[in-house]
């Protein structure tokens, strides 16, 4: 199992244990993984993913999994979820924003 983040791209960081007396040994210090089922409406099907805590937050925040994929950059995205997100891309209706008006 790859301890890497789906959606946000965490990976395991490197460090050192530092004793009273200043030895240092390696350490790795892990994400907080979990594995979490999200559902996306606009492809009408669920996925379990391995998520870090905060992943789960960011996805909260943005109200929904769908909208959490449309504004998040493909860079930290793992393979499977940059197909999903071509897909509900071309699924979700096209917003217009409001234009503002000048007097």
């Amino acid at each position: 199992m790859s301890k890497k983040c789906e959606l946000t791209g965490k990976i395991p960081m490197k460090g050192h244990n530092v004793s009273h007396a200043n030895n240092k040994t390696k350490r790795r210090f892990l994400p907080n993984l979990k594995k979490v089922k999200f559902t996306s409406e606009l492809m009408k099907r669920s996925l379990k993913l391995t998520v870090s805590n905060s992943g789960v937050r960011s996805v909260d925040k943005k109200g929904s999994f769908d909208e959490y994929l449309k504004a998040v950059k493909n860079k930290n995205l793992s393979p499977r979820l940059k197909k999903l997100k071509k897909g509900i891309l071309i699924k979700s209706p096209f917003k217009k924003k409001p234009v503002a008006k000048t007097a």
